[in-house]
């Protein structure tokens, strides 16, 4: 990859990987519904400008319902479910379960579009769900914690979230192709505001929430989502796909670190064990690595 695209690479797992903080910061005072109704809101406003200045309203309205509904899966109930999570959770272990989103994508797309995966893929599918189920067997926990809530309800709301994104993976692929990015991106956090509004005005906090819970929040909504947005379309047109997507590999990384420099989370080799092993099963079910190909002998007469 050019300079720049490595530069935009590795930002933008830094920003994605600070979501995670930004959230549970957020999520102390205000609770998850309103942390994720505000977060795509914020997100909206800031989109919503750009869309209208390159002149992309009309498609935005042409193509609205499709759009509108795919960001209910692609932003809404995984903003809500992840909220949930971290305030249960460490974000550390929310972050190692986000990066089962390709790993969800293939396995949707396998059984929905019928796109079949070789040996590889395969392979990368048993691989990173074994580390998920390790993962989840160590840390899920159905006794209920200090706060009121079993860890196991909140991974198992991570891996939800992560299914929500593999199913508007193939939604966005099967409905909205040809669409441009920003559109899509702009549509799904309007999307999941509408149907978050009702949520979070019905559960939000009867204590005004502080300062630190609302620039928590404009960090997630302008950074985290607005701009890493850009950053992400950016990198697809100048890497390609299949190179953007691998930052999902690299976002456990800094959210590790955020929440062991931060909120003081430990971090344990089990954790690190099973983060190897999602990252080595998905880099091979979305075809980054491949088992090498057996050569076939000829016989010559």
């Amino acid at each position: 990859m050019p300079l720049s695209s490595i530069t935009d690479f590795v930002l933008l797992a830094a920003i994605w990987g600070g979501s995670f903080l930004f959230m549970r910061l957020a999520v102390v005072d205000l609770g998850p519904l309103p942390t994720a109704a505000l977060r795509v809101a914020i997100a909206c406003a800031f989109l919503l400008p750009l869309v209208l200045w390159r002149g992309l309203g009309p498609q935005l309205r042409q193509h609205g319902r499709k759009v509108l509904v795919i960001g209910v899966l692609n932003s809404g109930i995984p903003f809500a479910l992840f909220a949930f999570a971290v305030s249960t959770i460490t974000t550390g272990l929310s972050a190692i379960l986000n990066a089962t989103v390709p790993l969800f994508g293939a396995l949707v797309a396998w059984l929905w579009l019928k796109d079949r995966p070789g040996a590889s893929r395969t392979l990368g599918l048993v691989v990173g769900f074994a580390g998920v189920a390790l993962l989840a067997w160590d840390g899920a926990s159905f006794k209920t914690g200090a706060g009121g809530i079993a860890p196991g309800w909140a991974v198992l709301a991570c891996l939800v979230a992560t299914l929500c994104y593999g199913i508007a993976a193939s939604a966005t692929r099967k409905y909205l192709t040809g669409l441009p990015p920003l559109v899509t991106a702009t549509g799904s956090q309007l999307g999941a505001t509408l149907v978050l509004a009702l949520p979070a005005a019905w559960t939000w906090p009867a204590t005004m929430p502080g300062a630190a819970a609302w620039l928590a929040l404009l960090a997630v909504g302008v950074v985290c989502t607005g701009i890493a947005y850009i950053l992400y379309f950016r990198l697809i047109e100048e890497a390609g796909p299949a190179r953007a997507l691998a930052v999902t590999f690299v976002v456990p990384v800094f959210a590790v670190l955020y929440g062991v420099l931060f909120l003081d989370e430990q971090v344990t080799g089990w954790m690190l064990f099973c983060a190897a092993v999602i990252v080595c099963g998905t880099a091979l079910s979305t075809g980054l690595l491949r088992l090498p190909e057996r050569k076939r002998l000829g016989v010559q007469r």
